[in-house]
């Protein structure tokens, strides 16, 4: 890939107007991330697009956003890499900005697995699209696995689903372990919120011998996208690592806030806890905030406040993606 050179941007009138959300990720080998990441450092800063992108020597992982001409000269700038022909992005439009910054990183991992020997670019699971998801859910002989985090099933998930109870994505490896065995549960069906994670757990499935694994392709979110909702078999909200929190079952954005402490999702019965604190503290997260954290955290609330007063920006009031 050379993005030296920038796109002139388009002239399609209206539909250069509104900001762009583009999510996108490729398990591909990249033999020199730092010099991809300087030149998409250049391209992105020229265009105003902000957001975070995750490089590693297995692929690229981001969540940015900018003016639609930007998105879609950015996509077709990846798409003359030959390591990125092809790549698909879930486009969604924002009212505004939902990043403040530009975060280019260099990671081990695109994803948090903690298992290096992966390799998700040669082997998966068969993806099923959305179309033919409820099918599955429908046939008794296979063990429907949420693959993602405890905070994430408590807010919503499929009918018949069961969940990992893991706090993080590398707890995964460790669950499997305890609580599977194929020669019991040969057949697995799992999904998880864009589908990256599943990349990597139906790769680790398969290779500690489960005989057929499947995921769902593009995730919950695509799944929201495309099935009707008399059809759908969702039920509850399905978590996003942006400030929507939560989307509801038509893709709208739920009722749940972010815990600034920790970043859990808060319904009414957290809000309502003694243990709340806007900006500060949650019933998850209060018995383990040290008094300089909380002290930190009404500091940031304070900023905040006063830069909305000032109708200036304030970077600690966007929840990015980690």
């Amino acid at each position: 890939m050379s993005v030296s050179k920038v796109s002139s941007p388009s002239s399609d009138g209206d539909a250069d107007l509104g900001i762009i959300v583009a999510n996108f990720y490729r398990f591909v080998t990249i033999d020199d991330p730092a010099t991809l990441r300087g030149e998409l450092l250049a391209w992105c800063q020229s265009r105003g697009v902000r957001g975070t992108v995750l490089l590693a020597h297995e692929g690229l992982n981001a969540s940015v956003a900018g003016a639609r001409a930007a998105i879609t000269d950015l996509l077709a700038e990846l798409a003359r890499d030959v390591r990125f022909a092809g790549l698909q992005a879930r486009l969604t439009p924002a009212p505004e900005a939902p990043f403040r910054r530009l975060k280019i990183k260099l990671k081990s991992e695109i994803v948090s697995f903690g298992r290096p020997n992966l390799a998700p670019a040669r082997r998966t699971g068969t993806h099923v699209p959305p179309s033919a998801w409820n099918a599955l859910l429908n046939d008794p002989a296979i063990l429907v696995l949420d693959a993602r985090n405890a905070y994430e099933f408590r807010l919503g998930s499929f009918a018949r689903a069961e969940g990992c109870g893991t706090r993080t994505f590398k707890e995964f490896p460790a669950f499997v372990e305890r609580a599977l065995d194929p020669a019991r549960t040969p057949k697995i069906a799992m999904f998880c919120t864009g589908g990256i994670r599943c990349e990597k757990a139906s790769a680790y499935l398969l290779a500690r011998g489960f005989s057929e694994v499947y995921q769902l392709e593009g995730g919950v979110l695509r799944y929201l996208e495309e099935v009707p909702a008399a059809q759908s078999r969702w039920q509850g909200e399905c978590f996003v690592f942006d400030q929507r929190v939560a989307l509801d079952d038509s893709g709208e954005a739920g009722n749940h806030v972010p815990c600034h402490g920790c970043r859990q999702p808060l319904g009414e019965a957290e809000l309502a806890s003694p243990h709340y604190e806007e900006g500060v503290s949650c019933p998850y997260c209060y018995s383990t905030l040290t008094e300089t954290r909380r002290a930190g955290f009404r500091e940031r609330r304070r900023q905040v406040a006063m830069a909305k007063r000032r109708q200036l920006p304030h970077i600690g009031a966007v929840m990015e993606v980690n």
